[in-house]
């Protein structure tokens, strides 16, 4: 059977190879590289045998003897990476919408420079005059990433009790545990208690919906040209292709009504010289729909977890209105198993299956590396909601 298809096999879902494999052909096992005919051979023997112990046709006695081979404990753990990984890949998630991504080489807290200027029309010159000098304006971010993860410990017992289904559950609830820390992360950037962040989407920064207006047609029109209206230091317009309409699940119903409507009618003021226009639906191709799943969770007072929302410039703008970073080398999460600390007393190799010296305990753990700060308030727009509601 062929590597990437045990991969597939061992996945309750369809997953996407290719990207699980990306990018990590550097990765050596015993100086074999993950290109290497031979290592792809061991894997697919590897991940084939542990397919058949979680599927049954093979005792779970042959998995702890396989276990206490020189090769099988190291394809083991690359096995259980990539199930994780394939998860986590798969996981929905919808912060990519939002927020632009990055890569950071260290844990300090490292300087985000933009610079603003030279982009505004160009000025007359008179003959043999000299050139007006321009101006760029410097700005500055701080962005620090940090250690998030996980232990899930259980018994030896339980793992010859279950017939291994503990060890085929942990890399996709570690996945999942990892896609979601990424999607509360972002989200209690942009939201706290009481609606859109406070510091962030102000009537200050000119981002806040006077009045704060449930979502409908009218106040999404409002919004987009609140934020089309938004002008550069030079008070040049910024031109924003695509935005992102973020709502929490209580609003995801009445966001597809809205941006999946067939026509639109506008204009009418009742009178019958007055007549209405009926439009395509223009929406649909400017907005992008993104449900934050965490925003009732973050936003508190009153029914406003259910009722707020925003919009964002997409990522891909020039002036991205945050950052996530990951940690380089280190972008997505990792799973481990502790080593045994024991040691038969006619000696021999122990593997991990076999648990701890005290308890028999069998400990995996998950580590992430994640950090974020928001950048440019000119790319949102947001609302509580709270117009027609009790806040």
């Amino acid at each position: 059977m062929d590597f990437l298809e045990v991969i597939e096999s061992i996945r309750q879902e369809d997953a996407n190879a290719t990207r699980i494999f990306r990018g990590e052909e550097g990765r050596t096992i015993r100086g074999l590289r993950r290109s290497d005919p031979r290592y792809q051979a061991s894997f697919a023997e590897a991940a084939g045998f542990i397919v058949e112990v979680l599927e049954g046709r093979r005792p779970t006695h042959h998995f702890r003897e396989a276990m206490t081979t020189s090769d099988f404990p190291i394809l083991f753990g690359d096995v259980l990476d990539r199930m994780l990984l394939g998860n986590y890949m798969e996981a929905p998630y919808s912060w990519n919408k939002i927020v632009r991504r990055r890569v950071v080489n260290d844990f300090r807290t490292i300087k985000l420079y933009t610079l603003e200027g030279g982009e505004s029309t160009l000025d007359p010159v008179a003959e043999q005059a000299e050139y007006p000098a321009g101006k760029l304006t410097e700005g500055e971010y701080s962005l620090k990433v940090k250690k998030y993860g996980r232990r899930m410990p259980f018994s030896w017992e339980a793992m010859i009790n279950d017939d291994l289904d503990a060890l085929k559950d942990i890399p996709e609830r570690f996945g999942k545990a990892a896609r979601r820390t990424e999607e509360k992360f972002v989200t209690d950037l942009y939201f706290d208690a009481n609606g859109p962040d406070a510091t962030f989407v102000s009537a200050g920064n000119g981002n806040l919906m006077t009045g704060n207006p449930a979502l409908s047609i009218t106040a999404l029109t409002d919004a987009l040209t609140r934020l089309a209206s938004q002008e550069d230091s030079e008070g040049e317009p910024i031109v924003l292709d695509m935005v992102t309409l973020w709502v929490p699940p209580a609003l995801e119903i009445a966001a597809l009504n809205i941006l999946n409507a067939v026509q639109i009618e506008v204009g009418d003021t009742g009178s019958a010289t007055v007549p209405r226009m009926i439009m395509s639906n223009w929406m649909r191709n400017r907005f992008q729909l993104a449900v934050g799943y965490y925003i009732p969770q973050i936003v508190t007072t009153g029914s406003r977890g259910n009722t707020s929302w925003m919009l964002t410039a997409t990522p891909s703008a020039s002036r991205p209105s945050g950052i996530i970073g990951f940690l380089r080398g280190h972008e997505t999460p990792e799973v481990w198993i502790k080593s045994p600390n024991a040691q038969r007393a006619g000696g021999g190799t122990v593997d991990a299956m076999d648990g701890d010296f005290d308890t028999d305990s069998i400990q995996y753990r998950i580590r992430h590396v994640l950090g974020g700060s928001l950048i440019d308030p000119k790319g949102v727009v947001g609302s509580n909601g709270s117009a027609s509601h009790q806040a």
